[in-house]
């Protein structure tokens, strides 16, 4: 046993599903388990490439500033109505001097005033050990001291857009594999990825709404 009282440490790798078996990019994965390291408020960034919030999902501990570089040529104007974080970045280039303090857990929706169809999500998290899933729905953690944990799920399109428990897990000093499967909300489908101005106010309004309930 670690002289702090851990048993060891070991890694967790994740594999997150859609309820038809596709991989399912873009979840968040929270832990609450043994005592360990917490995590620390680094800052963070959401940049804007080619007219889209890059990532499209951004996970961070509670505390944590980010910054919301714009690298595309033409400037973009940043804002969100959630409860959990109300602010706006008037019309800009390049990167604002300040960055923003997400200081409340909860979901954030990001959009941009100039282009409607631009929709993006900060998860805020109290957990000391969370991720978000790559392309192939999979995420790993590392350093983790051995033990239960309880396990919290999210994505933008689970139903009414609320954090999901997962139950609890098991960490061996061997490490563990472990698949989750989401069932998502079909209707939000439809949010747009590409310039539709017309239909993204209903996709915003409504995620907007979800993440207040």
């Amino acid at each position: 046993m670690c002289a702090d009282g851990w048993a060891g440490i070991a890694k967790l790798e994740v594999e997150i599903n859609e309820q038809n078996g596709n991989p399912l990019p873009d979840a968040v994965l929270t832990l609450q388990g043994p005592i360990g390291q917490p995590s620390v408020h680094r800052n963070a960034d959401m940049d804007q490439r080619s007219q889209q919030f890059a990532p499209h999902v951004l996970a961070v501990h509670t505390g944590t500033p980010i910054k919301f570089p714009n690298s595309d040529n033409i400037r973009h104007q940043v804002y969100s109505f959630s409860p959990a974080k109300r602010f706006e970045l008037r019309l800009y280039e390049g990167t604002p001097s300040d960055p923003v303090l997400f200081d409340k857990p909860g979901v954030v929706v990001l959009g941009c005033n100039i282009h409607d169809w631009m929709l993006g999500y900060v998860y805020v998290t109290d957990d000391p050990r969370f991720g978000v899933t790559d392309a192939q729905g999979k995420l790993t953690l590392d350093n983790l001291p051995v033990g239960v944990y309880q396990v919290t799920l999210w994505h933008p399109q689970l139903i009414d857009m609320q954090p999901l428990s997962a139950g609890s897990i098991k960490v061996p000093l061997s490490g563990l594999k472990q698949t989750f499967d989401l069932t998502l909300d079909p209707a939000s489908t439809n949010i747009p990825t590409a310039p539709a101005p017309n239909t993204f106010g209903d996709a915003f309004k409504r995620a907007a709404r979800e993440t207040a309930q």
